[in-house]
């Protein structure tokens, strides 16, 4: 048997061990909110999460499609990118944590040497993915900052304009008068 048939077997139980090793990044109290609260309306960060996983380790085992793999990761990363208490390593770092899943489930299996090839081609896969979700993650936080930036303008702006700092020119142009 291929080591890709076995993942496939035990999908639902890596996919949801990936899942809870994902939540396990966050403080101890949301952590536990997100793997208790399953209504994806009170939930929507662990049901994206949990959304995005199951299709990322889909696209694994099917292939890699880049297209794929980019409208699995873009929710999850978003909503890293968004939250403050991850650094940029910590945000990408839930991709690796597939690995040491898949090791822990896979014990039996893998203590023969015949699917460690296999194993090293699959691990090659999720370090692929990693690069993608920090491409992701690094788009995601230069339109943060792009926004901010903009935002910061325009407040400024507003602040000049309410002091008669700066006016409008109209839409002719500026009127010259002759002298």
């Amino acid at each position: 048997m291929k080591l890709e048939k076995i993942l496939k077997q035990k999908q639902a139980d890596i996919v949801k061990k990936w899942f809870e090793s994902v939540v396990d990044t966050y403080p101890p109290d949301t952590a536990k909110f997100l793997k208790k609260q399953k209504d994806m309306f009170l939930n929507p960060v662990g049901n994206t999460t949990l959304e995005s996983l199951e299709g990322l380790f889909d696209e694994l085992l099917k292939g890699m499609d880049h297209e794929a793999m980019m409208s699995f990761i873009d929710p999850l990363i978003r909503i890293r990118a968004i939250q403050p208490i991850f650094s940029s390593s910590q945000a990408v770092a839930f991709v690796f944590l597939l690995k040491k899943v898949i090791r822990k489930s896979l014990k039996k299996e893998l203590s023969q040497d015949r699917f460690l090839s296999e194993l090293l081609l699959f691990e090659s896969k999720v370090d692929n993915l990693s690069l993608i979700a920090f491409d992701k993650y690094m788009e995601c936080r230069e339109k943060i900052y792009q926004l901010r930036a903009t935002e910061e303008k325009n407040r400024i702006y507003r602040a000049f304009e309410r002091a008669g700092l700066v006016t409008e020119l109209p839409e002719d142009g500026p009127v010259l008068e002759k002298i």
